[in-house]
């Protein structure tokens, strides 16, 4: 096998992002815009200057790293990832993409290539939606397909606004819709991730090559009733919205289970107000993340929670469900797909296709320009995890076909 990527400089980098954390020794914990995204941001600017870009922060703070080309006005290639992360998640899930990037224009600057058309190494913010909700923030804003105006409704857990937010990091959310590019502005977009999963490890691959990502939904359900104290509320006079989120909640894995056809459906946040142990809850919001290969399954999968958070108003409670992102599958570029596998196949490097069953930026940029998708393996399949591991080498196997194939893409050739 012949390989470029540098694995120990790739493991200096994930390392290095990885001290921008709110929780070290208890995963990795990096929110949009909060201190340690902003480190995270500012290193991974010194990187992206080391490997000779030239680079920028938009006006929601996603960073492009630039190779100009011979012809600077020809639409560039994207290739990056996100630096957010889940609470107490994992050092490789985003920034692994991220640093793939930045990797592959070190190769650039070493190999004394100059590309034809530009090449931007981009590291884009809350893909995941930890903070603000609905996830895909910065690949939505960059293809206007999040309304600007938005901003000041997306709130996190302490009620402060995307829009608030912003304004402290040091940006202007009067500007965010700056942020969005025109149509046909970029050529193409490539990421890297992590698989995520088992089965790369299991079958002993060095990567996968995506063909299509999962229609997925993310829902806020709300439920109000009436605080009361504890002690002097009798059972029969409650309005507890914890009762009735509870009843909600007990029905919605068999959603999923009767829908079949690879259909998954997970409660993974849940907030109880007023929160005292000797109080009636009054309010209980929670998320629902829903996932098909099958756009119709994905509908009817809404539809169905909607029903049943619908069917438990009554006795006092009253219930909402909120639509917070709705992605339906994505088919990405076959083109780039088989670039991506005559790389592989050049460098020695084993590969399958595979659909993902997690959403990415790659999912947004598809409906905006020609996408590639390539997975490394995950040990254990372990994420959104302290555990999280992937081998360094393996990354640079992935950076390699990467690398590979934007050279042949962007038609660089020495000097």
């Amino acid at each position: 096998m012949t390989g470029y990527a540098n694995a120990r400089r790739i493991e200096a980098m994930i390392e290095g992002l990885d001290l921008c954390n709110a929780t070290p020794g208890q995963g990795t914990t990096r929110l949009t815009y909060s201190p340690e995204y902003r480190a995270a941001a500012d290193f991974t600017i010194a990187q992206m200057r080391e490997a000779g870009l030239s680079v920028h922060e938009d006006a929601v703070g996603n960073i492009f790293g630039r190779i100009e080309g011979r012809q600077p006005d020809l639409a560039p290639i994207l290739v990056g990832s996100h630096l957010d992360s889940v609470p107490h998640g994992g050092r490789f899930d985003g920034p692994a993409g991220v640093v793939a990037a930045i990797e592959t224009a070190f190769l650039f600057r070493e190999l004394g290539l100059r590309p034809d058309r530009p090449i931007e190494v981009a590291a884009l913010i809350e893909e995941e939606g930890t903070r603000f909700g609905g996830g895909l923030f910065g690949s939505r804003l960059l293809t206007g397909q999040l309304d600007p105006a938005t901003l000041a409704d997306l709130r996190d857990d302490n009620g402060v606004s995307a829009a608030q937010a912003m304004a402290a990091y040091g940006l202007d959310p009067a500007q965010a819709g700056q942020a969005a590019r025109a149509p046909g502005s970029v050529h193409a977009f490539l990421e890297l991730h992590i698989e995520q999963g088992p089965v790369l490890e299991a079958e002993g691959r060095d990567i996968a090559i995506v063909d299509r990502i999962v229609g997925l939904a993310q829902l806020r359900v709300t439920v109000r009733g009436r605080a009361g104290h504890a002690g002097t509320t009798p059972m029969d006079q409650r309005r507890d919205a914890l009762t009735g989120a509870v009843a909600i909640l007990s029905q919605l894995p068999d959603l999923a289970r009767q829908t079949g056809r690879d259909a998954v459906l997970t409660v993974g946040r849940m907030e109880v107000l007023p929160g005292g142990a000797n109080v009636i809850p009054d309010l209980v919001t929670f998320t629902v993340d829903l996932r098909a290969p099958a756009e119709e399954d994905v509908l009817r999968l809404i539809q169905m929670v909607e029903g049943t958070v619908a069917h438990a108003q009554g006795n006092g409670l009253t219930c909402a469900v909120e639509r917070q992102l709705y992605a339906a599958p994505t088919p990405l570029s076959g083109q780039i797909g088989a670039a991506l596998s005559a790389q592989a196949d050049a460098l020695g490097v084993s590969h399958r296709v595979m659909v993902s069953g997690a959403g990415h930026d790659a999912m947004i940029m598809a409906e905006f320009a020609p996408t590639g998708l390539i997975f490394v393996p995950s040990k254990g399949g372990v994420s959104h995890a302290p555990e999280e591991w992937t081998d360094y080498a393996q990354i640079a196997r992935g950076t390699d076909v990467i690398f590979a194939t934007i050279r042949q893409m962007s038609g660089a050739t020495p000097g």
